[in-house]
């Protein structure tokens, strides 16, 4: 299972917690082989290497599929193309959460302090064209305001300045934020989500803060080379199911924050062409590029 994260991302925590349970269900050995790079694009060269036999697969997440496309003008793949759709594996909301000394508390103050001096707020990303970026620039868009970006080369370093108060808001994970929600060291504004969470009831969706903007997708996948034939597709998203199925897997999921996803090879790849579709067109518009 190649991974285009290093260790100890989400797309890493998510490999680890199911390959074993899918180990079991396939009867066989299922190997986390982490190759990170090029948001994504070393792991995806590696895997277009592979015979399509189904024993070579690639846990994506939603920016390498939905996402670069349309931020990069010379993309080595073709999402549609060169894969072969397996399997839904996991989802993960989304929090606003703003430094504590910038002294927001609300979104509705948020966007007052924006409107009233556009661009003096500053947002931290983890770099241009990654999901805690699109987050941030799409809220702005649908709520008129304008805020000064500032890339790091991670999302442990952007956090981290917004605790310092370096940065006064940020988008990102649910289950990265949680413990500096949890600490008090920032605070939450809302939830990236369609509907409340069990883990901060209080917390409103942005949504119901005023803000109506798509939800930022947070999902992950299994590809495999193109051609793969489709009783090793079926094999392996029943093993992913199962695993997902599996109680110890859903609890070690709930610990991180994140959301099984049980479906079917179908449902993953139009998943893919619907969020392509909404958050490219906002890429091309807004000229979001890396370069």
């Amino acid at each position: 299972m190649l991974l285009p994260q290093p260790a100890g991302s989400a797309n890493d925590v998510v490999a680890r917690i199911i390959a074993e349970p899918m180990a079991q269900a396939l009867g066989q050995p299922v190997v986390v082989d982490n190759r990170p790079g090029a948001n994504g694009i070393v792991a995806i060269n590696a895997l277009k290497q592979q015979p399509a036999d189904g024993h070579t697969l690639l846990l994506s997440g939603v920016s390498q599929l939905s996402f670069n496309p349309h931020l990069y003008a010379n993309l080595p793949y073709d999402p549609v193309r060169d894969f072969t759709y397996v399997a839904p594996v996991t989802d993960a909301p989304f929090i606003l959460v703003a430094s504590k000394a910038s002294g927001i508390t609300s979104v509705a103050a948020l966007l007052r302090r924006a409107r009233a001096e556009p661009g003096r707020l500053t947002y931290g990303s983890a770099g241009i064209g990654n999901s805690t970026h699109l987050a941030m620039e799409m809220l702005a868009d649908r709520a008129g305001v304008q805020f000064t970006h500032v890339p790091y080369p991670g999302t442990n370093q952007a956090l981290t300045s917004l605790v310092s108060g370096e940065t006064n808001v940020m988008i990102l994970v649910l289950g990265v934020a949680l413990s500096q929600v949890r600490a008090g060291a920032v605070t939450p504004l809302a939830m990236l989500a369609e509907e409340r969470l069990p883990v901060l009831p209080e917390l409103p969706t942005q949504r119901e803060a005023g803000i109506d903007a798509p939800v930022m997708p947070g999902w992950f996948g299994l590809l495999g080379p193109a051609g793969m034939p489709q009783p090793a597709v079926e094999a392996i998203n029943t093993a992913v199911r199962r695993a997902l199925a599996d109680a110890g897997v859903q609890a070690r999921l709930a610990e991180n924050q994140l959301l099984p996803t049980p479906g079917t090879a179908a449902e993953l790849r139009a998943r893919m062409e619907r969020d392509g579709a909404v958050w490219g067109a906002f890429i091309r518009r807004r000229g979001l590029r890396p370069e």
